[in-house]
C-alpha cells in the first residue's frame, strides 16, 4: 500500500502548490508517513502565514450583510482570494456567505480553501447546496478537492451525491480521500451492485491502481467483499489487473487481497494467462521476497498450473541467500511448510542444497 499511498500524497501536495505532480516524484521514494507530515507542514506554511491583508478583508466582511460580502467575493476577489478570506472567517459566517454565491464559483473556490477549515464550514451548509457543490466538483473533474470534502459529508448528502457521479469519479475520489477511515462506511452506502459496477469500471478507465489503493484502505470484511467482486470480473479484465500490477510493481497491494479469496476464487486467478508469463511470475517472486509477503503468495502458488509452479520454484531457488533465509524463517514462523515443500521438490539439486544449508536451518535447536 505504501507505494500507492505515496503517490496519492504526492498528488495532494502538487495540488496544494499548484504545480505538476511529476515535479515531486522524488517524494514517492520516501516513507509515506514522512510525506504525509510534509503535506501537513505545507498546509500550515501556506495558510498560517497569510498576509495581514486577508485578516483585514475578513474583518471588513463582518460589517456588511452576507449577500453584499458574497457579491464582493465574486466580483472583486475571485475564487482564490475569496477562499483565502473564507479560511480566516468564523465557519458560520463563511457558510452564510457561501450560501449566497453561485455554485460554480464556490466549486472553483473550494480547491483553494484551507483543508483544516472544511469540516467546520461544510457542517453548516444546507444539504441541497452541499450536493450541488459536490456534483459541480465532479463535473469539473476536481477529484482532489472532492477527496478533501467527502470524509466530512453526512450520510444523507452522500446518498444523494453518489448516484449522480460516475464510477470512475468514485474511484479517483476514494484514492485521494483525506479521511480513509470513512471509506468502509461509504462502501456500505454504495451497496453491492454499485460497488461491483465501480470495480468493473477500473480496467476501461485505467484505474486498477486507484482501485487497489481504495481496497487497501478499507477494513475487514469489506476488503474481502472487494476482493471477491474483483475475482468475479471477466478473465480479460483480471489479466489487465495482473499486467498493471506487474508493470508498476504493485504486488504488495494485490497479494493481500488474493489471500482473502476462497480456494475456488484463487484458482480462477491462478489460471489467468498473465500468470503463465515467466517474466511476470519471476517478477512477483522477487517482489514477494522484497516485501516478505510469502504467507499471502504461497496459497496462490499452490493453485497455479504445474509449469507456473516450476517457474516460481526456479526463480525462488536463485534468490540471494538473505532472501531465501527470510523465506525459510517466515515459513517456519507461520507453519507453511506444506505449501513450500512441493516447491522445493521442483528445484534443481543446487537450489535444494542452498535451501537446506540456510542459516535458518542451522539455527534450529537440537532435539
Amino acid at each position: 500500500m505504501d507505494k500507492l499511498r505515496g503517490r496519492a500524497e504526492t498528488l495532494k501536495i502538487a495540488h496544494l502548490l499548484d504545480i505538476e505532480p511529476h515535479t515531486l516524484t522524488f517524494l514517492q521514494g520516501l516513507p509515506v508517513d514522512d510525506v504525509r507530515r510534509f503535506r501537513a507542514q505545507t498546509v500550515a506554511t501556506l495558510f498560517d502565514r497569510a498576509p495581514d491583508m486577508l485578516d483585514r478583508i475578513a474583518a471588513a466582511t463582518k460589517l456588511v450583510p452576507s449577500g453584499v460580502a458574497a457579491a464582493i467575493s465574486q466580483k472583486a476577489l475571485g475564487p482564490r482570494l475569496a477562499a483565502a478570506v473564507a479560511g480566516r472567517l468564523d465557519p458560520a459566517r463563511a457558510a452564510d456567505i457561501i450560501e449566497k454565491l453561485p455554485v460554480s464559483f464556490t466549486a472553483e473556490s473550494c480547491a483553494h480553501l484551507d483543508p483544516r477549515r472544511i469540516e467546520g464550514i461544510v457542517g453548516r451548509l444546507d444539504e441541497n447546496l452541499v450536493v450541488r457543490i459536490a456534483v459541480a466538483l465532479a463535473e469539473r473533474g476536481d477529484h482532489l478537492t472532492m477527496g478533501r470534502f467527502v470524509g466530512h459529508l453526512s450520510d444523507a448528502a452522500l446518498r444523494r451525491i453518489l448516484p449522480q457521479i460516475d464510477d470512475a469519479t468514485v474511484l479517483r475520489t476514494g484514492y485521494v480521500i483525506d479521511a480513509p477511515e470513512r471509506l468502509g462506511h461509504i462502501i456500505d452506502l454504495l451497496g453491492e451492485e454499485r460497488l461491483a459496477s465501480i470495480i468493473a469500471s477500473a480496467p476501461a478507465s485505467g484505474l486498477w491502481p486507484e482501485a487497489l489503493a481504495v481496497a487497501g484502505m478499507v477494513p475487514g470484511s469489506r476488503r474481502a467483499r472487494i476482493a471477491s467482486l474483483t475475482a468475479a470480473q471477466p478473465r480479460d479484465h483480471l489479466d489487465t489487473l495482473v499486467l498493471t500490477v506487474a508493470d508498476q510493481d504493485l504486488w504488495e497491494s494485490l497479494l493481500p487481497l488474493v489471500a482473502l479469496l476462497s480456494e475456488e476464487e484463487r484458482r480462477t486467478v491462478a489460471e489467468l494467462p498473465s500468470l503463465r508469463d515467466t517474466a511476470v511470475l519471476a517478477g512477483v517472486v522477487r517482489a514477494v521476497a522484497a516485501t516478505t509477503l510469502w504467507a499471502e503468495f504461497l496459497p496462490l502458488v499452490d493453485a497455479l498450473p504445474a509449469d507456473s509452479r516450476k517457474t516460481v520454484a526456479d526463480t525462488a531457488g536463485t534468490l540471494p541467500t538473505p532472501d531465501l533465509d527470510a523465506l525459510a524463517r517466515e515459513v517456519d514462523k507461520r507453519n507453511l511448510w506444506d505449501l513450500v515443500m512441493p516447491l522445493v521438490e521442483l528445484m534443481d539439486d543446487d537450489a535444494k542444497t542452498r535451501i537446506f544449508t540456510l542459516p535458518a536451518f542451522q539455527d534450529q535447536p537440537e532435539t
